[in-house]
């Protein structure tokens, strides 16, 4: 995975530079339980058009909580600063259990599993997209876009194939029946970056899928009604205690060293933008080039930083990772 070098415009070094990042001491903490139960397989869904320029796409994923695994629907997400990647999250066993990865913003997009999220996150990378010019250029082949208000576009089929680790539904690494996929050199470069983690509105995206009946596993079955866009239904005190039940009879308790690349314990942290991955210098990438392995329904508001810039880009491979069409 290449290293952008150059940054063309002084204002994008300054908004990263006033980005907090978490120090390595914090990043690591220390694993006493996992889940004994892989999650469900990811659902099929489409994706809901970019609402503004320059948003990222943060696909669904299965997260823990005290009522067990629940579904969180992708949603467009307005990036922390210009420039910034996506690298999802993943599950990955280890010690007997699996344990969650959590994702980060970063300059380039890291290891998130080999696993097949779509829409450009087809197990390695990302194709859905890059930034250019401090615009972000999407990749209509594999990303759905609103073209009334997002112009900044290309199309390029080729490198889906060339991104697609595995063509199954799989949600978890290792294991049983799990993806065999471990990080590139290139991705264990990006995986030494300096990181960021969720936004306040990821945060809070994720908290409220959480606390809906039709996300949780204990009701839907791994099978999720509506996942773009869930119509919430309140958890009743039945609903907790039957949920809670079947989720402590899931957990497992491991080693406090269980090799695991994020070890984290299994619930989804409750982490805000100041409470990041590693702290290592950031390097941030230039604005006119897409590097290999750069990240880049509904959406989060609070307004996406940069330019919506103009034009379109025709674009080779970008990275790698997500399903073939726009509606994954």
């Amino acid at each position: 995975m290449r290293i952008l070098r150059f940054i063309p415009a002084f204002a994008i070094a300054l908004s990263v530079a006033a980005l907090p990042a978490q120090s390595p001491a914090q990043s690591v903490p220390c694993v006493s339980v996992a889940v004994g139960e892989a999650p469900p397989p990811l659902p099929d869904y489409q994706q809901p058009p970019a609402p503004a320029p320059n948003y990222i796409w943060n696909p669904g994923y299965w997260a823990w909580g005290s009522y067990g695994y629940y579904w969180v629907a992708g949603v467009w997400v307005a990036p922390p600063a210009v420039g910034l990647y996506w690298t999802p999250g993943y599950w990955g066993y280890a010690g007997g259990g699996y344990l969650w990865n959590p994702g980060y913003w970063g300059a380039s997009v890291g290891f998130y599993g080999g696993i097949n999220y779509g829409f450009g996150y087809y197990g390695t990378g990302f194709v859905g997209g890059f930034w250019s010019g401090g615009a972000f250029a999407y990749n209509t082949a594999v990303t759905n876009v609103n073209r009334s208000v997002v112009r900044n576009v290309y199309y390029n089929k080729t490198v889906i194939n060339r991104s697609i680790r595995n063509r199954g539904r799989v949600s978890f690494n290792g294991g049983h029946g799990g993806i065999h996929a471990k990080p590139s050199a290139s991705q264990r470069v990006a995986m030494r970056e300096r990181h960021f983690g969720r936004t306040p509105a990821q945060v809070r995206h994720g908290e409220v899928a959480g606390q809906n009946r039709n996300n949780l596993v204990a009701f839907n079955h791994g099978k999720p009604p509506v996942t773009a866009r869930s119509n919430f239904k309140p958890l009743s005190t039945h609903d907790r205690v039957v949920a809670q039940q079947n989720a402590l009879s899931r957990m497992r308790i491991v080693g406090a060293n269980a090799p695991a690349q994020g070890r984290l314990v299994a619930s989804e942290p409750k982490r805000s933008l100041s409470q990041a991955g590693t702290h290592q210098p950031y390097r941030a990438g230039g604005m006119n080039s897409a590097p290999h392995g750069h990240v880049g329904g509904g959406s989060l508001k609070g307004g996406p930083p940069g330019r919506s810039g103009g034009g379109s880009h025709g674009g080779g491979s970008h990275g790698g990772g997500g399903h073939a069409r726009p509606g994954r």
